[in-house]
C-alpha cells in the first residue's frame, strides 16, 4: 500500500484520544452495546483517515508493453513491408500485452495509440497518418515511443535503414537507457536499388566577363552505366554532356564562359536510364559575371612576355605590360588589377614601396599574384625576407636541403658622412639580411671604412649570429671616404679564411680620396679564387671605378639611385655565392595535389631543362615536383589573396617544350585566373543551412566596420517564381545575422539585403544590395554512405536491445514481462463501507432493540439439536435482562423520590412505566421457574407413565421455588442497598454544583 498524503497519519493521534474519550463519556450505553457502539464509530473515523491520507492498494500485474516506431521517410518506401512486419508481430500478444505504432520522418506521429486490442488483420496493417517524409529523424520517434510507454515500461521496436539525417538517435538512446526502456532494432535497406545524384554544383562566386570557367559537379550513383548531363544559366541550356557513372562518388568538370555581365543562376540536372529516384537530379549554384579582368605583367627584360600575353588573350583576359621600375608608388593603383604577374625579374629593381604595396594588395585586398622564374627570379633575384617572398608558397631558400659548398664573405660598407641620410641604415640592413641567410658554418667578416678601414666583426663562423648582428647595428656614419685601404684590408682578411668560395662586397656612395694599386688586389684575389662585387648608391658615386673592379674581380656591379633596394642586392649576392640555385638537366615534373588543377595533366606533362631551387612552404599545394623534391609549380591562399610560383621560366631557355606545348595558353589562364579575387565588392554574403524542415538564413558582413541601419537589418528574397519574402535579420554576433524561414523548394534564390522598412502595411527592404544563395534538395534524397545498418546496431547494443531480422517478426513480445505493481483506487468501495456502518452506529446508539428475542429466534433451531442440560442452562439466560430492567426502574424512582424538596412522589407516567414492567417481568419470571423446574424433574426421574409425570413434577417444584424466592428477596436487598448509595452521592454532587 502507499499513501498519496503520508502526513494526514498525525490524525491517528486524535483517532486513538476519542477513542479514550468515548469509552469514559459514555453512561447511557453499557456492556457490550456500548463496546460495539465505539467500535464502529472508531472504524467509520479511521477509514475516513485513510481515504484523506490517499491510501491505495497495489495489484502486481505481469505485461509486455512494444511501441513500434516506423520510418517512413522518404529514402525507406517500404510502407507494405513494415506494416506486415509490424501486423505478424502484434498476432504473437497475449491478452493483457499492450502496444503502439509510430511513424517518423522529420516529426513523429502517434498511427495507433497504446492499447491490448488485437489489429484488424494479423497480416498487413494500413498506416493512417502523414508526415514530412524528405527528412528522417529517428531521434523524435524514439522519444515519443517513450512517452507512451510512460512508467510501465517495455519495450521500443525501430524499423528503419537508418539513414538518419536530422536529430541525433545515439543521444536519445542514452535517455532511454537512463530510464531502463530497450530498443530492438530491425533493418530495412533503402528502397531504391538505382539511383543517380547530383550531390553538389560548384561554380565560382564572381566572374569576369569573357572568362572561362570551370562547373564542378560531384555525382553519387549506386549502378554502373551512362548517364547525360545537362546544364542551364538562367533556365537556358548551355550544353549536354554524356558521362559515364560508376558505383559510388564521382567528379566532373565541364566548362563555361562568362558573356553577359549581372546575376547569373545555374542549374545542372542529370538524366539516367532506370533512375528510380529524379527528387535528386537537379544541383543549383548562382555567380555574379562582372567586368572584364585585368593583368599587371612586369617583365624583367623587354620583350620577353609574348607567350604569357597570347595566352591571356586567348581567354579575353585584359593585360598590361611595365618594367619593374614603372611599378606605381600608389597603392590604389594595384587595386585595379585582378593579379600581377613578376615574370622573370630581380628584387633589385623593384623599389621599397612597391614591394611593400605588391604584399599588401595581395594580403589585404585579395589581388593575385604569379611569379613565373628566369635567372634573375626567386632566390637569384634577391628576394630573401621580402613581402612577396612572405606572399609567395615557397621559401626563397634551401633551408639546408642541398650539399652545399662553404662561403667566406666579407662586407665592405662606407660609413662616410655622406652615408647618413638613410643609406647607412639600409646597408647595415643588408648586411644583417645577408648574416641571416648564411649558414652557421660560414664565415663573415664586416669592414666599416671612412678615412681609414674599421674591422666591426672579423672574420668568423655565425655560432653566435646574434653577436654579429649587434655590432652591425653598432656603426655610425663619420668620416671621408678612402676605397683602397678598405679593399686591401678586405682582401687580407680573405686569405685568412678557411672556405671553399670566397666572395666580397664593396657597397660606397662616393669617390675615394687617394689612388692605390687596385689592380694588385683583383690580381691577387683572382689568383686565390676569389671574387669582388661592387655596389654604386647615387650619382656621385664613383661609378668608374666600381664597374671595373667588379669586372676584374670576376663579379657584378650593380648601380641603383633608390637606396631601398640595398638589401636586395646583397641578399642576390649571398644566394648567388652561397648556393647553387639553377639546377640543370633533362626532367619530368612528377604530378602532386592541387584541387582541380589535376584535369590540367590528363595528357601528360611536358619535360623540363632546368629550374631555380627552392623549398615549399608547409600549407602550400604542390602540383608538380622535381627528381629531386623541389616545387616545380605550388600555389596557396595568403590572406585574402591567392598566389601562384612556377619555379622555370617561360621564354623557352628552361622550358622548351612547354613553351610549345599546345596547351599552354590554356593551362597559364587557368593559373592566372585560379589568382583572381575570390570575393566581390558586396558588403553582405548570405548562405543558408537547414535545420530540419525550416532553413536558417545567415548573412554575414564582409566588411571591417558593422554599420546597421537604423531601422535593422532584413532581407528580401526572390524565388524563381517572382514571389518576394521580407524577413528581418537579428543580430547573434559581430557581423553576423540570422533568421529561419520556411522550407523552399529547391533552387538559387535572389536575396536583397539591407535596412527594414514598413512602407504602410507592407515591410521593405531598402538601401542594400543583390547576392544570392542556393537550397539544396532535402537531404533524405541524398545517396546513403551505407552507416545505417551500423548506427541501428549501436542502438541496440547502447539500450541493451536486440537486433531483429525481417524474419522474426514474432519475437516481438517474446521478451520476459515487466512485473509491476498497479494501484488500484478504491475510494468509491471505502465511501460506501463507511455510509453502511454509519447507519449501523445511528441503530446501534439510537434503536432499542430486542436482543435477547433475537438471539433466542436465532438460537432456537440450534436449541433443539442440543442436549437437554444444555436447553436448561439455554432457557435461564433471559432472567438477566429483566432483572436489570427492573432494578433501573426501582433505582430511577427512588432517585427522583429523593431529589424531591417538597417530598412530591413519582409522576403518574413513570409510575405506571414501572408497574408495566413490573406485571410483564412476574408471569414471565414464573413461567421461566416452572420451565426450570420442569427440566430439572426430568432429568432427574426416569420415564413414567403420562398420568404420574405432572404429580411428581408439581411436588418436587415447590421447595425449588421457595428456595428461589428466598434467594431472590436477599439479592434485593443487596442491590436496594447499592443503589442507595449511588444515588446519594449523586444527590450530594448535585447539591454542591448548585451552591
Amino acid at each position: 500500500m502507499q499513501a498519496n498524503y503520508p502526513w494526514m497519519y498525525t490524525l491517528l493521534v486524535p483517532w486513538l484520544a476519542y477513542i479514550y474519550w468515548m469509552h469514559r463519556h459514555t453512561p447511557r450505553l453499557g456492556g457490550a452495546r456500548k463496546h460495539t457502539a465505539i467500535a464502529v464509530r472508531s472504524l467509520i473515523i479511521l477509514l475516513l483517515i485513510a481515504l484523506l491520507a490517499g491510501i491505495h492498494p497495489y495489484r502486481s500485474l505481469d505485461q509486455r508493453h512494444v511501441v513500434f516506431v516506423a520510418d517512413r521517410s522518404a529514402s525507406m518506401n517500404h510502407d507494405a513491408l513494415i506494416g506486415s512486419w509490424i501486423a505478424e508481430g502484434w498476432s504473437g500478444k497475449s491478452e493483457r500485452d499492450t502496444g503502439a505504432i509510430i511513424s517518423a520522418g522529420l516529426q513523429a506521429v502517434t498511427d495507433r495509440a497504446r492499447s491490448s486490442q488485437q489489429l484488424p488483420s494479423e497480416t498487413a496493417y494500413d498506416f493512417r497518418t502523414s508526415l514530412n517524409a524528405r527528412h528522417t529523424d529517428l531521434s523524435r520517434g524514439l522519444q515519443m515511443g517513450a512517452s507512451l510507454l510512460g512508467k510501465d515500461g517495455g519495450r521500443i521496436i525501430l524499423l528503419s535503414d537508418g539513414e538518419q539525417n536530422a536529430g541525433d538517435a545515439l543521444r536519445q538512446s542514452r535517455l532511454l537507457r537512463e530510464a531502463g526502456i530497450r530498443v530492438d532494432t530491425v533493418y530495412i535497406a533503402s528502397g531504391q536499388e538505382q539511383d543517380a545524384a547530383i550531390d553538389e554544383l560548384l561554380v565560382p562566386l564572381s566572374i569576369k566577363q569573357g572568362e572561362t570557367f570551370s562547373l564542378q559537379l560531384a555525382v553519387q550513383s549506386t549502378f554502373d552505366g551512362n548517364a547525360e548531363i545537362r546544364l542551364y544559366e538562367d533556365d537556358l541550356e548551355m550544353s549536354v554532356s554524356t558521362i559515364q557513372l560508376e558505383r559510388g562518388e564521382n567528379r566532373f568538370s565541364l566548362q563555361g564562359v562568362g558573356l553577359e555581365p549581372g546575376f547569373h543562376r545555374y542549374r545542372a540536372e542529370i538524366h539516367a536510364s532506370g533512375d528510380e529516384q529524379p527528387a535528386n537530379n537537379t544541383a543549383y549554384a548562382f555567380s555574379r559575371v562582372s567586368g572584364p579582368p585585368a593583368v599587371l605583367i612586369v617583365e624583367g627584360q623587354q620583350g620577353s612576355s609574348g607567350n604569357i600575353e597570347e595566352a591571356l588573350a586567348a581567354s579575353m583576359i585584359g593585360y598590361d605590360t611595365i618594367a619593374p621600375e614603372q611599378l606605381s608608388l600608389e597603392l590604389a593603383q594595384y587595386a585595379m588589377y585582378d593579379s600581377i604577374i613578376l615574370h622573370n625579374v630581380p628584387a633589385t629593381r623593384i623599389a621599397e614601396k612597391p614591394m611593400e604595396w605588391i604584399g599588401r594588395a595581395v594580403g589585404d585586398y585579395g589581388i593575385g599574384l604569379l611569379m613565373l622564374g628566369g635567372e634573375e627570379s626567386f632566390g637569384l633575384g634577391g628576394y630573401f625576407h621580402t613581402p612577396i617572398e612572405r606572399a609567395l608558397p615557397v621559401y626563397m631558400d634551401l633551408q639546408g636541403r642541398k650539399q652545399i659548398p662553404s662561403l667566406g664573405l666579407v662586407l665592405v660598407i662606407d660609413r662616410s658622412g655622406s652615408m647618413s641620410d638613410g643609406k647607412l641604415e639600409l646597408a647595415k640592413e643588408a648586411a644583417i639580411r645577408t648574416v641571416e641567410l648564411l649558414r652557421d658554418d660560414d664565415k663573415v667578416g664586416v669592414i666599416a671604412f671612412d678615412s681609414g678601414p674599421d674591422w666591426i666583426v672579423e672574420p668568423t663562423a655565425l655560432s653566435e649570429r646574434d653577436d654579429v648582428i649587434a655590432k652591425i647595428q653598432g656603426i655610425q656614419a663619420e668620416g671621408g671616404t678612402e676605397i683602397y685601404s678598405a679593399l686591401a684590408a678586405g682582401y687580407e682578411g680573405l686569405l685568412n679564411t678557411d672556405a671553399q668560395r670566397k666572395h666580397m662586397i664593396l657597397l660606397t656612395d662616393g669617390q675615394s680620396a687617394g689612388n692605390g694599386a687596385y689592380e694588385s688586389v683583383t690580381a691577387g684575389m683572382n689568383e686565390h679564387g676569389m671574387t669582388l662585387s661592387t655596389v654604386a648608391i647615387g650619382d656621385g658615386a664613383d661609378q668608374a671605378l666600381l664597374e671595373w673592379l667588379a669586372s676584374k674581380g670576376k663579379g657584378r656591379y650593380y648601380f641603383t639611385n633608390d637606396q631601398s633596394t640595398i638589401p636586395a642586392i646583397f641578399s642576390r649576392e649571398t644566394v648567388l655565392m652561397s648556393r647553387t640555385y639553377v639546377v640543370e638537366g633533362d626532367m619530368s615534373p612528377t604530378i602532386g595535389q592541387a584541387g582541380d588543377w589535376g584535369r590540367l595533366w590528363q595528357d601528360g606533362v611536358p619535360q623540363l631543362r632546368a629550374y631555380i631551387a627552392t623549398t615549399a612552404k608547409e600549407l602550400a599545394e604542390v602540383a608538380l615536383w622535381s627528381h629531386e623534391g623541389d616545387p616545380i609549380l605550388s600555389r596557396w591562399t595568403y590572406g585574402a589573396g591567392r598566389t601562384v610560383a612556377w619555379t622555370s621560366d617561360m621564354t623557352g631557355k628552361w622550358a622548351p617544350d612547354w613553351v610549345t606545348w599546345s596547351r599552354l595558353p590554356q593551362v597559364l589562364a587557368e593559373w592566372v585566373k585560379w589568382t583572381f579575387p575570390q570575393f566581390d565588392s558586396s558588403p553582405y554574403r548570405a548562405r543558408t543551412e537547414m535545420n530540419g524542415g525550416a532553413i536558417k538564413l545567415i548573412v554575414e558582413s564582409t566588411g571591417g566596420a558593422d554599420i546597421v541601419p537604423e531601422g535593422g537589418l532584413a532581407v528580401s528574397l526572390e524565388g524563381e517564381d517572382g514571389n518576394q519574402e521580407v524577413k528581418r535579420l537579428m543580430p547573434v554576433a559581430p557581423g553576423r545575422y540570422e533568421t529561419t524561414i520556411p522550407e523552399l523548394a529547391p533552387g538559387a534564390y535572389l536575396s536583397y539585403i539591407g535596412g527594414y522598412g514598413a512602407e504602410g502595411a507592407e515591410p521593405s527592404v531598402t538601401g542594400g544590395i543583390t547576392t544570392g544563395l542556393v537550397v539544396p534538395y532535402a537531404a533524405e534524397y541524398r545517396i546513403g554512405n551505407h552507416e545505417g545498418e551500423e548506427l541501428l546496431a549501436k542502438i541496440a547494443n547502447l539500450t541493451g536491445g536486440r537486433t531483429l531480422s525481417l524474419a522474426e517478426a514474432k519475437e516481438s513480445y517474446r521478451f520476459q514481462p515487466a512485473s509491476y505493481k498497479q494501484p488500484y483506487d478504491w475510494s468509491r468501495e471505502l465511501l460506501l463501507l463507511v455510509l453502511l456502518m454509519w447507519l449501523a452506529d445511528i441503530a446501534i446508539r439510537r434503536l432499542s432493540v430486542p436482543w435477547a428475542r433475537m438471539g433466542q429466534a436465532l438460537y432456537a433451531p440450534i436449541r433443539k439439536m442440543m442436549p437437554s442440560g444444555k436447553h436448561a442452562e439455554a432457557a435461564g439466560v433471559p432472567s438477566r435482562p429483566i432483572s436489570r430492567l427492573k432494578q433501573r426502574a426501582s433505582e430511577r424512582s427512588r432517585f427522583y423520590n429523593q431529589s424531591n424538596r417538597n417530598g412530591s412522589s413519582l409522576n403518574t407516567a413513570e409510575s405506571a412505566a414501572a408497574a408495566r414492567i413490573q406485571e410483564r417481568a412476574e408471569p414471565a419470571e414464573r413461567d421461566q421457574s416452572d420451565r426450570l423446574s420442569d427440566n430439572r424433574s426430568e432429568k432427574k426421574k426416569p420415564s413414567q407413565t403420562g398420568s404420574q409425570a405432572p404429580t411428581e413434577r408439581g411436588e418436587a417444584g415447590e421447595p425449588l421455588r421457595a428456595e428461589k424466592a428466598a434467594s431472590t428477596e436477599a439479592d434485593a436487598g443487596r442491590n436496594e442497598a447499592a443503589s442507595q448509595a449511588t444515588i446519594n452521592r449523586l444527590l450530594a454532587a448535585k447539591l454542591k454544583n448548585k451552591r
